[in-house]
């Protein structure tokens, strides 16, 4: 039913020409007639209502039989139009972007959805009836997420809460300006919206006819008006974050959620290899066990390396790993027997912000089983120093706090009691050792002192065994500002390097070594003798099987052995870029292995130099990008350091200094070139063989989030902090690039997107919880009618926000809890990396509310980043301040191995549905 033209009365009445004066007053002649068409109008307008509340009823209840008789059918195909009918002129003040089409096709214009504010929160229903013209979203550039360009929050709610959105309304009228409307022209526009919502029945079935393919939340009616509560159900889910509402619309191909898979997925991971050393801010890092493999940390594993190829020639060999800590690991130390192994870590807060304990654990290097906890509860902040006793076949364990007192213990490693326990000193100790001639003796180094201390066991009962100190006088020797280690000399003697670069030789006074017994109230150590080593700090100091010793410097980054009465015999240099000298471990013959404070380990000997078998970063990670069809990946971060990996060889192909921080990645289709985007609004595009630079423009002036090639390596999106999407077209090398094109209508920074499986349109993410699609090939146009892009298939997956994977946000999220996230090539799993050290595998769709996971740990710090190698053979994660590269061998369904029988399985610290593994 159309509305009455208002051509018959309300247009036909034309002002007269004369009045004339009764009474004072003024009165026009002619109004008698539009009085009266005025009434007629209402008249009929009334009785249409009641006709068409009968019309609504029975295409209600028809439409409901039909919904119990016959299947659901698939939803209407985005390219499909609505019904046609006639299309009205375009109104005054549309934007020049809009045609007229777009206008007049489907529900409510877009151009109304500009103007006409919301009048309430999404959301709601049974509320009162809306103000005419009024929509549902805010006004502004329209999101499938919580916010717009122009507008604020939307309505408060616990994440996870699935709403059903609105239907969508057809309307005839065009656009209308309040500012110019008459009071004969209201009733129209009423009219005409009592027709579109009847209309709107129709458009509930699933006929692809009716659904126009529009929008579903565009509702006239408004959002609390009784017209809302004809719900589409199964077009669309919506959770909140931070109380702003996110709408998903669900695929049509997927009639039910119960359709789609729940439960953790059938792929599992196994930690196949970690790239990086801790050798940047700690000490005692560094060990060769009985069996020849190199002990070593990193985040929260312990690593086992067993070294491939000969002195100075390639890595190669294996990684074992001990997973048993629940932080970051700060030292080590390996027992007599040179099989077990102790291991202290840091104190922490989980997910829920409980404070994680330190602890001291020791266990088996052959079978990596944990033997004994130690300490639970008993240290304060972190364990900084260990050291097992060596005369009683490490009977006894020391131990070195972080708390203020840095309070000193011992304890038996069989029963994993504190025999004894004494405050040290408020100074920072960094380094504790038995003499390896009497346990009763314990030294412990650190900032401007050497302390001596007797131990009393106590006759081995708990807690009675006491400790006493005496301080190392040096008389008249520059006391220093730190010594950060010492070696015990066979003849008794104790070596010392600190930060000024001598060597100290401690010894016993001659009257203090008459006194009788071991460990005598009077007995003292005094320096015996001096000698200058090094330019800067001395790091490490190493006992070796012949006697000598040597000693690794800071500054000048030199391994000097030294023979009896500290004479030089032999020296080599550490590279610059491999930093200085950290700690020194010896292998078989004359083998070397030594740490550096730029997390590499080396391995060689004196004569022939070092070459390093493990690298690694040294400050934050955030950019990471996986080959096209290579095992490899690449990596950038804080330490402005551009790193390609081989992931089948384990080792570092090239780095090259970026001089800025870089934050994103992305391999050209090709694989020839490689976008990476830095902190200052630059990005560069870099040959991956020759390592040129054959492209640097900036967009901008704050920084790149997120970069990404096209399918068919086309074009290259480029993410920034104010909040635009840059778009290039790229040559077919990519080594050239023109500014194509800018996606603008994003309300924050951009965060995440992706391209479609065409190439011609992109999803994408902000800050604000925003899901906008675009129209790349078409003029970067922002797709205001999102409801349309529901089946578009992507080549990718990494926006962390979507209906395929919004099953992965926990409860209570802020939004802030997930920082990466990626679809494996073969649609099966989806891998997350949360802000609480753990990497997570779901099942693809992930479209259940708090759907179970697989929950893996082993990084330190938030983890910024993850990917599938181009097999999805291999999963790469990256560590956010502990700088380490975690690789995973996917295993199981669509991996490369079996499925464990029986998997590990811990109690997790994230969501209660997870399975930590």
């Amino acid at each position: 039913m159309t509305p009455p033209s208002p051509s018959s009365a309300v247009c036909r009445y034309r002002r007269p020409r004369s009045t004339r004066v009764c009474g004072g007053k003024q009165e026009a002649r002619g109004e008698g007639p539009a009085q009266e068409a005025l009434q007629s109008l209402s008249r009929r307008l009334q009785v249409q209502e009641k006709e068409m509340e009968l019309v609504k009823a029975a295409l209600a209840e028809a439409l409901r039989l039909l919904r119990l008789q016959a299947p659901s059918t698939s939803l209407q195909d985005p390219g499909t139009l609505g019904p046609p009918r006639d299309s009205p002129a375009a109104p005054p003040g549309l934007p020049p972007t809009c045609s007229p089409s777009l206008v007049s096709r489907g529900t409510q214009t877009e151009a109304e959805m500009e103007v006409e504010p919301s009048p309430g929160p999404p959301g709601l229903s049974n509320g009162p009836p809306a103000p005419p013209g009024g929509s549902e979203e805010p006004s502004g550039t329209q999101s499938e997420g919580g916010g717009s360009s122009s507008s604020g929050t939307g309505s408060p709610g616990p994440p996870g809460i699935l709403r059903l959105a609105q239907p969508p309304q057809r309307t005839d009228t065009p656009r209308r300006n309040s500012s110019s409307s008459s009071p004969s022209e209201r009733p129209r526009q009423k009219l005409s919206r009592k027709a579109a919502s009847s209309a709107n029945l129709l458009l509930r079935s699933g006929s692809t006819e009716s659904r126009g393919g529009k929008d579903p939340l565009s509702s006239p009616g408004g959002p609390g008006s009784r017209r809302s509560n004809y719900n589409l159900e199964g077009i669309s889910v919506k959770m909140f974050l931070r109380g702003r509402p996110i709408t998903m619309y669900i695929p049509s191909g997927i009639r039910s959620l119960e359709e789609l898979p729940s439960g953790p997925p059938p792929e599992t991971l196994s930690l196949d290899w970690v790239y990086g050393y801790r050798g940047r801010d700690s000490r005692s890092n560094l060990f060769v066990l009985r069996s020849g493999e190199v002990v070593y940390f990193i985040a929260c594993v312990v690593v086992l390396y067993r070294p491939g190829g000969g002195p100075g020639g390639p890595g190669g060999g294996g990684q074992r790993h001990y997973r048993g800590h629940t932080d970051c690991v700060r030292c080590l130390a390996v027992h007599p027997d040179g099989v077990r192994v102790a291991s202290g870590q840091t104190a922490g807060v989980d997910k829920d912000g409980k404070p994680l304990q330190p602890v001291v654990h020791v266990w088996d290097s052959e079978t990596l089983l944990k033997l004994q906890e130690i300490g639970l509860g008993a240290f304060e902040r972190g364990v900084g120093a260990l050291a097992f006793s060596v005369v009683d076949q490490g009977a006894f364990l020391c131990v070195v706090d972080d708390s203020n007192e840095h309070m000193l213990s011992v304890w038996d490693c069989s029963r994993g009691t504190k025999l004894a326990e004494i405050k040290s000193t408020n100074d920072s100790v960094l380094a504790v050792g038995f003499n390896p001639r009497d346990s009763s003796s314990i030294v412990t180094s650190g900032k401007s002192h050497v302390h001596f201390w007797n131990w009393n066991g106590g006759t081995g009962v708990p807690g009675n065994g006491t400790l006493t100190r005496k301080q190392g006088v040096f008389g008249k020797y520059k006391k220093p500002k730190f010594i950060p280690c010492f070696v015990f000399l066979p003849d008794g003697d104790i070596l010392t390097g600190d930060s000024e670069g001598n060597i100290l030789t401690w010894g016993r006074s001659l009257s203090d070594s008459r006194t009788p017994g071991r460990g005598g109230a009077k007995e003292t150590y005094g320096i015996v003798a001096q000698a200058h080593a090094h330019e800067g700090s001395i790091f490490a100091l190493c006992l070796r099987r012949d006697g000598t010793v040597l000693s690794g410097g800071g500054r000048d980054r030199r391994l000097v052995q030294w023979g009896p009465g500290l004479v030089a015999l032999q020296e080599a240099e550490i590279p610059e870029h491999f930093g200085a000298v950290r700690a020194i471990a010896e292998g078989p013959g004359s083998e070397l292995l030594v740490g550096t404070t730029k997390n590499a380990l080396l391995r060689g000997d004196l004569a022939q130099g070092f070459s390093p078998v493990i690298q690694g970063h040294t400050d934050e990670l955030w950019g990471l990008c996986t080959h096209p069809f290579q095992n490899r990946f690449l990596t950038c971060g804080h330490d402005r350091q551009l790193c390609l990996w081989d992931g089948e060889g384990h080792a570092l192909a090239w780095s090259i200094d970026l001089k800025e921080t870089g934050l994103c990645a992305d391999f050209h289709p090709s694989g020839a070139v490689v976008a990476v985007g830095l902190n200052t609004g630059r990005w560069l595009v870099l040959d991956t063989e020759t390592r040129e630079i054959v492209s640097d423009i900036t967009d901008g002036n704050e920084q790149l989030s997120v970069v990404r090639y096209s399918p068919d390596g086309l074009y290259l999106a480029i993410g920034s902090h104010d909040n635009m999407i840059y778009i290039y077209s790229v040559s077919s090398d990519g080594a050239k690039s023109s500014r194509f094109g800018r996606c603008v209508g994003h309300s924050s920074f951009i965060t995440h997107l992706d391209w479609s499986k065409d190439g011609n349109f992109i999803m994408s993410n902000s800050g604000d919880y925003e899901i906008l699609y675009w129209d790349v090939a078409g003029g970067c146009k922002l797709l205001r009618n999102r409801y349309e892009s529901r089946d578009r298939e992507w080549a990718t997956y990494t926006c962390v926000l979507g209906f395929h994977v919004y099953g992965v946000w926990p409860d209570g999220s802020d939004g802030t809890d997930i920082n990466s996230l990626c679809r494996s090539h073969n649609e099966r799993v989806v891998a997350v990396a949360d802000d609480f050290c753990k990497v997570h595998l779901f099942q693809y769709p992930c479209a259940h509310a708090k759907a179970p996971s697989l929950v893996y740990g082993g990084h330190g710090s938030h983890v910024t980043s993850v990917r599938f190698t181009h097999d999805d053979s291999h999963l790469i994660s990256l560590g956010g301040k502990d700088a380490s590269i975690f690789q995973w061998r996917v295993l199981g369904a669509g991996g490369t191995g079996p499925v464990p029988t029986t998997p590990s399985r811990t109690p997790s610290l994230s969501p209660a549905s997870s399975l930590d593994v």
